[in-house]
């Protein structure tokens, strides 16, 4: 079994930086997808980013690119979410998923989820 646990939220004024991170404990992978999700209250979960095991491959929604950077440091077992310049509209609840394999964009792909860290993003 692998336990994520998120770390960084908080309250930020529009235009600010917050980083996200997740650690892994547990049983050890470095073969799958580790990836960001978010929540806000009424809304379904969305992809926000995903990134391949190595690094090399990764996923970004539409309404982030250019703002948020996501990478992983397998030695570590550990993934960030770098977020700048944000908006009131990314405040929700971000969640830390992994994958045994592969990588995916949706959360039935996941295996793994994190508790989540709340982000809100004052105007």
């Amino acid at each position: 079994q692998v336990k994520l646990v998120e770390a960084g939220g908080g309250l930020v004024q529009a235009g600010g930086s917050l980083r996200l991170s997740c650690s892994a404990s547990g049983r050890t992978f470095s073969g799958g997808a580790m990836a960001w999700f978010r929540q806000a209250p009424g809304k379904e979960r969305d992809i926000v980013t995903a990134i391949n095991w190595n690094g090399v491959g990764r996923y970004y929604a539409d309404f982030v690119k250019g703002r948020f950077t996501i990478f992983r440091d397998n030695a570590k077992n550990m993934v960030y979410l770098q977020m700048n310049s944000l908006k009131p509209d990314d405040s929700a609840v971000y969640y830390c998923a992994a994958m045994e394999i592969g990588l995916g964009t949706t959360p039935s792909e996941y295996d793994y989820w994190g508790q989540g860290t709340q982000v809100t993003v004052s105007s």
